[in-house]
């Protein structure tokens, strides 16, 4: 009997194992760390440029209650709980690589299984599962017209697709249409996104399995739900966001389950509200009308539906048809999350615009289910149906393939780590965990790496996160341009800034190095004097 339940079984554990491999591959192969070198794709380099700094503050540094280690002094308002897991696990002993590629692995693995579960759930039919998960790993965009634009249709296609080493569009910041936000490249650099979209799927999946199964929800597994949603604030606000919305119509759609939904909300409060009030301290979050998402102005009917033509695709038709042929609960699961496309286009949260890509994510994994069906009856049609569905097939994946070997073509940066890289180590060693930095160059700044705050990071990790940095620039290039002494301290003082660190060749700013080599007492210094630390306390009492 247990042969014949492991016989039965054996093809998902072999699927399940194949996810669980390529999980890995692709968070190994885009971060790694040898030998005290930090490894990272080049297509990771400016996410990774926010992450790392964050990990350490909680691995190497002292960030309780937590502040963004980019822009100290104030209550994060970048949900950090991902990473400070990673920075807990690099705290116990594990290499940096294992601690951040292990949750990620398991995050991303997670979603793939959960979205083959619900989609079987769903239509109770493993074709169209299977089918629903590989729509999820390539993208149904028309990114492939960029493509053979730029390689027009020949006998190399082949191998220029095999061999390709960019993103045929990476709109907005290419100036193209269509969106980088479609492939894997996305999972590879938010590292926590995965795990959060996996968590949203595990609360819907468990509620309808309990209305399909007709079974009431128990009481330990509504405390199970509320404790998820809880905490999801501190790890994906968006994510909390749109799981509010998904129980909402929830509550709506399904009256069984009305009772269940209402207590998981009364249950998660508890926990999220406390969340919420630290995160929005001192500040409203940004919150404006924004009809179109990243679509140009003046906005036209034309316009909208171009825009989501070439980054749906055939999905645009696909999605629809499936809803039309679902069964009740499909079409209903739809319903919870059609409001965040039109979120999406209405709405923008945060001062960039380009982040709401969250919600239209979230809302083709499961638009990729209905898609999925779609194919599956198509299929049943005869001979029709058994021409069509390849190519239909084959449009809905292409683009994605064509991403996918940039991401499995990219190189690596390294970063010498401490000890191989010095500064590191001697900011490590010799400065308090929760010291914070004057810094004079923004990206990997050495302090950073050691767990340390800086006074301002690249301005757009900040910025985008809904921080005033102009201030804090303009203070800093007064501070670097500097002739009076009396001046500087008051400013550092006043600015809790602990330590200061000057850069002879700074890319990012311009040094009066004179000035402070005539004036302040170095604590550290490289042999060739490009990097100077001074400690404010010994200098400025």
């Amino acid at each position: 009997m247990k042969f014949l339940k492991i016989k039965k079984y054996l093809p998902e554990i072999i699927l399940f194992l194949i996810f669980f491999l390529f999980s890995w591959w692709l968070m190994w192969h885009t971060f790694n760390y040898k030998n005290g070198v930090i490894l990272i794709a080049a297509k990771a380099w400016s996410d990774f440029g926010s992450s790392i700094p964050l990990i350490r503050s909680f691995s190497w540094g002292k960030n309780w209650p937590p502040e963004y280690p980019l822009f100290p002094g104030e209550p994060i308002k970048y949900h950090f709980l991902f990473y400070l897991l990673v920075g807990l696990l690099e705290k116990i002993g594990l290499p940096l690589s294992w601690a951040l590629n292990l949750p990620s692995l398991l995050g991303f693995f997670g979603l793939l299984v959960i979205i083959y579960k619900l989609a079987d759930l769903l239509f109770e039919k493993k074709s169209v599962a299977l089918l629903a998960v590989i729509f999820f790993l390539f993208n149904s965009s028309l990114s492939f017209l960029e493509f053979f634009k730029k390689y027009p249709l020949s006998w190399q296609t082949l191998t220029q697709i095999i061999e390709n080493k960019s993103f045929p569009s990476f709109g907005p910041y290419d100036g193209k249409t269509v969106s980088a936000f479609w492939n894997l490249n996305i999972y590879t650099n938010q590292r926590h996104l995965a795990a959060a979209y996996f968590l949203i799927l595990f609360i819907v999946y468990l509620l309808l399995k309990a209305i399909k199964t007709e079974k009431p929800i128990s009481i330990s597994k509504i405390f199970f739900l509320g404790l998820i949603f809880g905490l999801l604030p501190f790890f994906h606000k968006v994510a909390f966001a749109m799981t509010g919305i998904i129980l909402a119509s929830f509550f709506l759609y399904f009256p069984k389950i009305r009772k269940s939904v209402f207590f998981v909300f009364i249950i998660s409060s508890v926990l999220a509200l406390p969340q919420l009030v630290y995160q929005l301290r001192g500040s409203l979050p940004s919150f404006s009308f924004h009809l179109g998402y990243l679509i140009s102005y003046p906005l036209t009917y034309k316009k909208f539906y171009s825009y989501w033509f070439l980054n749906l695709g055939l999905s645009l038709i696909l999605i629809p048809a499936g809803f039309l042929l679902a069964n009740t609960i499909a079409k209903k699961l739809f319903l919870t999350i059609l409001p965040l496309f039109l979120i999406g286009n209405l709405f923008q949260f945060s001062p960039e615009i380009a982040g709401n890509h969250k919600f239209f994510n979230f809302f083709i994994i499961i638009g990729n289910m209905l898609s999925a069906w779609a194919i599956y009856l198509l299929w049943q049609k005869k001979i029709l149906g058994k021409i069509l569905t390849p190519i239909f097939v084959l449009l809905m994946i292409f683009s994605g393939i064509i991403d996918f070997f940039p991401v499995k073509n990219d190189f690596m940066y390294a970063i010498n780590d401490a000890p191989k890289n010095p500064d590191i180590a001697w900011i490590k060693n010799n400065t308090p965990p929760d010291a914070v930095f004057l810094n004079s160059s923004f990206l990997y700044h050495p302090a950073s790496l050691s767990g340390r705050k800086i006074f301002l990071g690249w301005p757009y990790f900040s910025w985008s996160a809904g921080y005033n940095t102009d201030k804090r620039y303009n203070l800093m290039k007064t501070v670097w341009a500097a002739t009076n002494k009396n001046e500087v301290c008051l400013l550092l003082v006043n600015n809790h800034i602990d330590s200061v660190v000057l850069e002879e060749k700074s890319p990012d700013f311009p040094i009066n190095i004179q000035f402070w080599k005539d004036n302040f007492q170095a604590s550290y210094k490289k042999n060739d004097n490009s990097f100077i630390i001074y400690n404010v306390r010994q200098n400025c009492d």
